[in-house]
């Protein structure tokens, strides 16, 4: 069963509009979930180097005036298509999901009412 927690998922779905550094990544997490995900730094770099390791993002250190640089993450087109497939996982996943916890659902599907 895949999903337990799909961190790369959620990296790469929150890069897709545009590169950002770690502790910003955490951010989008978090805000775009409505709090309900946090990433501690204990996760979310780890992750990022295989994201790396992968292909799946580029990294490259950006100056910072009168601080030190920080290294900022931008999707690759391999990262894009890696996107896109843990997408379409997600999406059969939840359905699944949907039909087990959701009451009257698999009847629904079950008998043709649901498409």
């Amino acid at each position: 069963m895949g999903f337990k927690t799909d961190l790369e998922a959620l990296v790469l779905g929150v890069l897709q509009d545009s590169p950002a550094h770690g502790y910003e990544i955490a951010r989008r997490v978090k805000k775009l979930s409505a709090s309900a995900l946090e990433l501690g730094e204990n996760r979310l770099y780890p992750a990022l180097k295989t994201l790396e390791e992968d292909g799946f993002v580029e990294a490259e250190w950006e100056p910072q005036e009168g601080r030190p640089p920080r290294k900022v993450y931008r999707l690759t087109a391999d990262g894009r298509r890696e996107l896109e497939s843990k997408r379409s996982s997600w999406v059969k996943f939840s359905e699944a999901v949907n039909l087990i916890l959701v009451p009257g659902l698999a009847t629904e599907v079950r008998d043709g009412k649901v498409s």
